[in-house]
């Protein structure tokens, strides 16, 4: 065991520790989702900060183009993303290459698939498209609150929500609406239905389990 002091951990030879480091600019487009994490807004120091953070963020504005960034946080050096939103420069944190792991032992065995499924799988998220996500909200924080509130007062607890009958934002099941389109389909064509071709893929006790990226 090797014991080191937060003294010493503050002394280390990166240019990380104390300030953002951008190394890099790469297009938007070839950052892969799945390596950004948590979002952070940055703001400037004081008014010495003031002209390198505009010179930065009307570059960024008028290109197409992100910045690569390292930083130290929470006793590590850690990858970064800035980008503009909202004239404001956001720093999103990154995983490394090797945090990142291969899919490809997941991915499911070879199936066939038909393109007249593929057509309807397009035409169900077609249908299923909306502008932006600012209507989604919290409902497990809501009904927690709302159990917080209810003991907090001695009243009795919140009733178990009913299975059916939203007002907005039921839930799809994907599966069930592709089936109920290939019936549709098929009904159309005065056939019977029963040899439509999607069929839900359920995963074994093996690999019934929560992966992360």
């Amino acid at each position: 065991t090797v014991a080191v002091t937060d003294e010493e951990l503050e002394q280390m030879p990166l240019p990380t520790a104390k300030a953002i480091e951008i190394v890099a600019f790469v297009d938007a487009d070839s950052i892969d989702p799945v390596r950004i994490s948590d979002s952070y807004y940055l703001a400037a120091d004081g008014q010495v900060a003031a002209k390198p953070y505009t010179l930065l963020r009307k570059a960024l504005l008028r290109s197409s183009k992100v910045a690569v960034a390292k930083f130290a946080w929470h006793g590590r050096e850690r990858l970064g993303l800035l980008r503009i939103r909202e004239g404001a420069i956001v720093l999103h944190s990154m995983k490394w290459p090797d945090e990142v792991r291969n899919p490809d032992e997941l991915a499911p065995r070879e199936v066939e698939v038909g393109e007249e499924e593929i057509e309807q799988a397009l035409q169900l998220a077609e249908r299923m498209t909306i502008e932006d996500l600012s209507d989604f909200h919290d409902e497990y924080r809501e009904a927690l609150e709302d159990i917080i509130a209810a003991k907090a007062e001695g009243k009795p607890l919140p009733a178990p929500a009913e299975d059916g009958g939203k007002e907005k934002g039921e839930v799809v099941d994907l599966m069930a609406a592709l089936n109920a389109s290939v019936a549709a389909a098929k009904e159309s064509r005065g056939e019977d239905g029963k040899d439509a071709t999607v069929h839900e893929m359920r995963p074994s006790k093996k690999t019934a389990r929560k992966t992360p990226a």
